[in-house]
């Protein structure tokens, strides 16, 4: 019990590190031709026409946040239909964030609300001037997440430990793809970096992958549900940059999703580009900001 308790601790541990952009420990080198710089002057007129635009994250960076109220505030310069779609945010808290975008709630209601220290845990300070902003100017807030007992259990005990409660805050289980080999050796290699002691089986991983891919396909689920109603709306979607380079998380889900619509998406990261893990076909991003 207690070598199994360890390892539930190890797994969870895991997945907030990869969520939180750890991949800056991979080797990599970008053999491409370089990649497209974005800037406070070009972003208006590059992103102008697009759809859904995915500003990935390293949670305790700052910069990346600060970067990511400043695009905002361009974007809705130039189009006030916006929504703001958020991964710190946990579905079933989705009435909390509307009810503080109409002022029915403060700020601080709305973080003890949603549970966000215990659930999210990184610094709030960072993200709430987005939050404000959005309150100021009536935007929508997305919450996209799946609860974090749901990828906890199935990183434990697959999706069919799953009860049929469960399942209802999830998407339905055929539409939970692992079948993307690019995207499992990518999760793999950050896997074995940090297992040891008999952890890193083929088994625990299987179910760590399912859980990683559970959070992109929810993540992705709730994007598309709300593009389908709101197609005039411009939707920006804050999330960690592990579940957006190289498409491989959410946006790749949501174009399966969106297969019927004229959909554009890009996809903006904050990092250097050689910090990324190797792909020798494709960019991490669509544009790097500066």
């Amino acid at each position: 019990m207690q070598k199994y308790q360890s390892f539930q601790r190890f797994t969870w541990l895991l997945i907030i590190l990869l969520i939180g952009g750890v991949i800056a420990i991979l080797p990599a080198v970008i053999s491409l031709e370089a990649p497209t710089i974005i800037t406070s002057s070009t972003i208006a007129s590059a992103l102008a026409k697009i759809n859904i635009i995915y500003l990935g994250e390293k949670h305790d960076r700052l910069t990346d946040r600060q970067a990511q109220l400043e695009i905002i505030q361009l974007l809705y310069q130039q189009d006030k239909q916006i929504a703001i779609a958020l991964e710190m945010f946990q579905r079933p808290y989705q009435q909390s964030l509307d009810d503080y975008r109409k002022g029915k709630i403060t700020e601080d209601q709305l973080r003890e609300n949603t549970e966000f220290d215990q659930r999210w845990g990184f610094d709030w300070a960072s993200y709430a001037p987005i939050f404000r902003f959005a309150k100021a100017h009536k935007l929508p807030l997305i919450a996209l997440n799946v609860p974090s007992e749901i990828t906890r259990k199935v990183a434990h005990q697959d999706l069919e430990g799953l009860t049929e409660l469960e399942k209802q805050s999830i998407p339905p289980l055929s539409e939970i793809r692992t079948d993307n080999q690019e995207y499992r050796q990518m999760v793999r290699e950050i896997y074995e970096q940090h297992t040891h002691a008999g952890q890193g089986n083929s088994k625990n991983f299987d179910r760590f992958f399912v859980a990683q891919v559970l959070w992109d396909e929810t993540m992705a689920d709730t994007i598309a549900s709300f593009y389908r109603t709101n197609p005039a709306k411009k939707i920006i979607v804050i999330a960690g940059e592990f579940h957006i380079i190289y498409g491989y998380g959410i946006p790749s889900r949501v174009a399966r999703r969106l297969s019927q619509f004229s959909l554009k998406q890009r996809s903006i990261l904050f990092g250097k580009p050689e910090t990324f893990p190797l792909n020798k076909e494709r960019l991490p991003a669509d544009f790097f900001f500066k």
